[in-house]
């Protein structure tokens, strides 16, 4: 699944793309990719023809558009407060990828939804949605106060700030970390706590702080917790310098590019290699429904833990 990394190398690709422009053409291909939207094919088309797009932001793993209130245009959307906006909000779920092609330009497989837009220094482009495994979609939501103070699409709202953010308060997060009985990676993953965060750059983030991800929170210093968090602001910033991580044909750039950050991980998907801090061999664990990667020996169990 995208996570942090992969979602902002997708929105620094639209930015250029679509900031400015005017959507001229919405066709639903299928419904299922709209499931977030209120309403359905025709009341999503209505609602983004002919207005113009502001610059894409996120937050964690939540991408959106702000849609520039059209001048004299009055609103009966029942969600909206007066003077409200709204915004295109995309969720890349396992498999979901928005793309920027030329008018024209060979079908890609699995698209979705196609946005025409005119940007006034590109001129005519297309915007697809495409998703194989059908868990993301589009939808046009409005826009409220989130943490932080920040405007986020409602159906983000509930997500904590992430590492990224210049909000984003370390101290602040490492103090309710500590408060936790769970694991380390357990509260890692809770978008409640700090967004954006996936399997990978946890387990990348705690082979760092050589820390095993059933260490409960409450077992950390403060020191610790921050130093944990600082390690998963470093990974996220390395995985975003070289374009996400990159598995499969499933995550890739509006440009149908992949990342490579792949090759840098020390952790995710390397049970049965040796490690690269020790040469130990890493072993892959069943944890939570999925798997948890960790060197046995930088990583040993806390003592106490079944």
């Amino acid at each position: 699944m995208p996570e942090l990394p992969e979602v902002e190398v997708v929105r620094a690709g639209l930015a250029p793309a679509v900031t400015g422009a005017r959507i001229e053409g919405v066709e639903v291909l299928d419904e299922r990719s709209i499931s977030r939207h209120e309403g359905d094919a025709a009341a999503f088309e209505a609602a983004l023809l002919g207005r113009r797009l502001g610059v894409p932001a996120r937050r964690g793993k939540f991408l959106w558009i702000p849609l520039e209130p059209e001048h004299g245009r009055q609103t009966t959307d029942a969600l909206l407060a007066p003077g409200a906006h709204r915004a295109l909000m995309a969720h890349l779920g396992m498999s979901g990828q928005v793309l920027v092609r030329e008018p024209g330009a060979a079908a890609d497989r699995h698209t979705r939804i196609r946005i025409l837009i005119d940007q006034p220094q590109h001129g005519s482009l297309e915007i697809r949605f495409a998703d194989q495994r059908l868990f993301g979609g589009l939808a046009v939501r409005p826009l409220v106060v989130g943490e932080g103070g920040g405007a986020v699409p409602d159906q983000a709202a509930h997500i904590a700030l992430d590492p990224l953010e210049p909000a984003f308060d370390a101290s602040a997060v490492a103090r309710r970390l500590r408060l936790r009985r769970q694991g380390v990676k357990a509260a890692l993953l809770d978008q409640q706590l700090v967004s954006g965060i996936g399997n990978i750059y946890a387990d990348e983030a705690l082979w760092r702080s050589r820390l095993h991800y059933a260490t409960p929170g409450q077992r950390l210093t403060q020191a610790r917790a921050l130093a944990l968090l600082a390690d998963v602001r470093d990974v996220l910033e390395r995985a975003l310098a070289e374009g996400g991580t990159s598995f499969d044909a499933q995550y890739v750039n509006v440009n149908g590019q992949a990342g490579y950050f792949e090759h840098s991980l020390n952790a995710y998907g390397r049970g049965g290699q040796p490690c690269r801090r020790c040469g130990a061999i890493m072993v892959r664990e069943a944890w939570m429904n999925r798997g948890s990667t960790r060197c046995p020996r930088c990583q040993r169990r806390p003592r106490g833990l079944a």
